[in-house]
């Protein structure tokens, strides 16, 4: 399975960004009110400078307390994340996800963003694929 059939197979492919200059508390309530685990940073919504996770915020409330919500987003984003493209099969993504250690990454197409997915859409693909796969070898076991 490929990303954009993942992206397709999405009830909302919408990508939730915040602009950068906004505080850590802004995207904290972004996050819970969306009840999603990443945030894009992005000053055009199409050009990813950074994405915010949960794991992010609770690293700085850990390191700072509740002053880090004041900060802004820039200061603690990751940085330039690392992308995928449409045509990128499941498996590279999956690598690509383990051996970063993160859960989510940009879709891209060029220099823009088009989507976003996370470890649970790519895991939710391949087990669907394996179901099928599963399927259609049991149809030839059986002989149909």
């Amino acid at each position: 399975m490929r990303v954009h059939q993942i992206l397709n197979s999405k009830s909302d492919d919408s990508v939730m960004t915040i602009k950068p200059g906004m505080t850590v508390a802004a995207a904290a309530e972004l996050l819970s009110s969306k009840r999603i685990g990443a945030v894009i940073v992005s000053p055009d919504g199409k050009k990813p400078a950074g994405i915010l996770s949960e794991r992010d915020i609770v690293r700085e409330l850990g390191r700072k307390g509740p002053a880090c919500m004041s900060e802004l987003v820039d200061d603690i984003m990751t940085a330039d994340p690392v992308g995928c493209r449409k045509d990128q099969t499941a498996d590279e993504v999956l690598e690509q996800m383990t051996n970063g250690r993160f859960r989510h990454m940009p879709v891209m197409e060029g220099d823009d963003m088009v989507g976003l997915i996370s470890i649970g859409d790519v895991v939710k693909a391949r087990l669907s694929e394996l179901s099928m796969e599963k399927e259609a070898l049991e149809g030839m076991i059986m002989g149909h």
